[in-house]
């Protein structure tokens, strides 16, 4: 870099130096001043450049005064074009990770100070983690939408014709009535719809905000512990994990074999890899494989998926197949009745003219005349009226009301009343099992280790399988679920043990902890030497540990038909290691389907001796390895499932 910064120095010297000569020749020496003090800033402007082993970086970013005073030394737009454009240079400039994190005042281990006071001071420079939403539709807005109906429009037309000419032949009132009669059905067909969709645009507002109340894992004041996204702020250290949303702009400080689905901001299906030499994560991206440690640098209106947001207009929405079909139909009948309407009027027109021309007083036209001219245009008007059924959007309004109350009461929200007809003809609903037809908080309840099975469905049945299994096979279980875990045991504020985590992870960590285990020690015995974080497509999840007297281990877990399939040993009642022969392969295949047919779900923990080395490099063994046990784990049902 130095080298080629002295050459690029040496051609602009050469340049304006040349330049100044050939120019001082021509017009004279009143231009010399000019090309001294463009010379100067030339050298100035190479001064600004600072030379690093890394590279060339720039230097001339000054703190804004009220980040300073705040006690920042970078500002919020510093931080944004940091991530969003990927500035390398930018990055390395203020120290990486570490240099960002010491320059918005927190710490990579430890997270933000909980202080009231600090964290409105922070809130007041960097903004909140919310995005701008859109006001709330009045209830006007749906009556004009339903104005919009094309049936409605061409009885209001209707309506106002017949209006006119009724007054103008019968007087007022009686020449109104029927005028007035079809106003008055629009209006009952335009307040229904309207107060429909309002009421329940209203529910959907409601069940939006709860949808959107998400919480993530956090560490702050040295705690990791569960937090809304709402609070997030710059500074914060967050904990990612596979199918995560990236809840705001933020920097990799650690983590494994992290894959970013970027697709929903960029369009590209493939997945970018993520890791200290690409540390940048951007908000509204998914976590598609592995796990990570987050510093967050920019929340909402600031991150890029914010903006994104702030550029979008909501489109309208596409009409109903029965609003489509509504509208054909009214707009066939409009077309024949006018036809037949001109027909008509054109005919009783075309009589009035042959009978004055019989007469031969076709240039001479009376009042009488313009009053039958008139009665005939109220005809045609008649026929159109007639043709278009005023009664059929209003049938049609009340029984989509009917079919939408019922279905509130079945539990299922309709947002629009027209789109009745589509989700009330659905004959079959997919759902979700887990968390959502489950309570989504398991535990273990059945166990089968050393090739013995047992019921633990309280501390007590834990604590006699302790007693129950060798001392060798306790501890080598209680290595493999502390280690080879995406879950955390920490304790809170309150002083009090918690688990975090997904819901199999902390029932297989619950059940490690009622074995009398310690999280913490075992975590601090051995080292992680690499870890392949559970996936849907593996379907297990394996780490390599480097154990406290050497040597390397290798822990697995996942799905009980395919660690099986890896093992060719087996832990026996004795905690001796074993040959994995036909009948111990039937046994365990025999308790995994029974514990599968009492709606278990099942896990199988394994483990391989690495005594040839291991690089992390080197992807972790996948056959090999010695069958610890297997542990099914009971998702109890929500109440109200079986009857619904």
């Amino acid at each position: 870099p130095r080298l080629t910064l002295f050459l690029l120095q040496e051609k602009i010297r050469v340049a304006v130096l040349v330049s100044k000569a050939a120019l001082q020749f021509i017009l004279g020496k009143f231009l010399q001043n000019y090309f001294n003090t463009l010379y100067i800033f030339k050298n100035q402007y190479a001064y600004l450049l600072v030379i690093t082993s890394s590279g060339v970086q720039l230097s001339d970013y000054k703190v804004p005064e009220e980040v300073e005073d705040a006690g920042f030394e970078i500002c919020g737009d510093e931080l944004g074009s940091i991530v969003e454009g990927h500035d390398v240079k930018k990055f390395r400039h203020h120290g990486g990770v570490n240099g960002i994190a010491e320059k918005l005042s927190t710490s990579t281990t430890e997270g933000l100070n909980n202080d009231t006071e600090l964290l409105n001071r922070r809130q007041q420079i960097y903004g909140i983690n919310k995005f701008t939403e859109s006001a709330a539709t009045s209830f006007w807005v749906f009556v004009w939408e339903a104005f919009q109906d094309m049936t409605l429009m061409i009885l209001g037309g209707c309506a106002i014709v017949s209006l006119l000419v009724g007054i103008a032949t019968e007087g007022w009132p009686k020449g109104a009535h029927d005028g007035l009669g079809i106003v008055a059905s629009i209006l009952l067909v335009v307040f229904v719809t309207a107060t429909s969709d309002y009421r329940q645009s209203l529910q959907f507002r409601d069940l939006d905000k709860e949808k959107k109340k998400i919480s993530i894992q956090v560490t702050r004041n040295g705690y990791r512990q569960k937090m809304s996204i709402y609070e997030l702020l710059p500074g914060d250290i967050v904990h990612l994990a596979i199918g995560d949303q990236v809840p705001a702009d933020g920097l990799f400080v650690s983590g494994f074999s992290v894959l970013i689905d970027e697709s929903s901001l960029t369009g590209e299906s493939e997945p970018v890899m993520v890791s200290s030499e690409n540390p940048f994560l951007l908000s509204g991206t998914k976590v598609q494989d592995g796990s990570c440690k987050m510093l967050v640098t920019s929340v909402g209106m600031r991150t890029q998926w914010g903006k994104l947001m702030a550029t979008l207009s909501e489109g309208g929405d596409d009409e109903t197949p029965l609003q489509v079909k509504l509208n054909g139909v009214a707009t066939i009948i409009g077309k024949i009745g006018l036809f037949f309407a001109v027909v008509t009027f054109a005919v009783l027109v075309q009589g009035l003219v042959s009978q004055k021309l019989q007469q031969g007083s076709l240039r001479s036209w009376t009042g009488d005349d313009a009053l039958e001219l008139l009665e005939f245009f109220a005809v045609a008007v008649t026929i159109v009226v007639v043709a278009v059924p005023e009664g059929l959007p209003l049938a049609v309004t009340l029984s989509l009301a009917f079919a939408m109350k019922k279905m509130m009461n079945d539990k299922a929200l309709v947002r629009h009343l027209a789109a009745c007809e589509t989700m009330g003809s659905a004959t079959t609903i997919c759902s979700d099992k887990t968390g959502t037809l489950t309570t989504n908080h398991m535990t273990v309840v059945k166990t089968c280790f050393c090739l013995n099975s047992k019921e633990v469905s309280s501390n007590k049945d834990s604590s006699s399988l302790c007693s129950e299994l060798p001392e060798p096979a306790v501890k080598l279980l209680q290595q493999s679920i502390f280690n080879n875990t995406g879950g955390e045991v920490v304790i809170n504020q309150n002083g009090k043990r918690e688990i975090l985590g997904t819901p199999t992870e902390a029932a297989i960590l619950e059940f490690g902890l009622s074995l009398g285990g310690d999280f913490q020690g075992e975590r601090q015995a051995c080292k992680l030497v690499k870890v392949e974080p559970f996936n849907s497509t593996k379907k297990k999840m394996s780490v390599v540990v480097e154990l406290p007297g050497g040597g390397l281990r290798a822990h697995c877990k996942g799905a009980s038909e395919i660690i099986l399939a890896a093992c060719d040993k087996v832990l026996n009642s004795n905690g001796e290691v074993v040959p994995l022969d036909e009948e111990s392969t039937n046994h365990l295949k025999d308790t995994i389907n029974q514990f599968a047919s009492e709606a278990l779900r099942t896990l199988c923990l394994a483990y391989v001796e690495l005594e040839n080395g291991f690089s992390t490099e080197d992807p972790i063994p996948v056959s090999g390895y010695t069958c610890i046990g297997v542990v099914g784990i009971k998702d109890p049902v929500r109440p109200g499932v079986k009857e619904s």
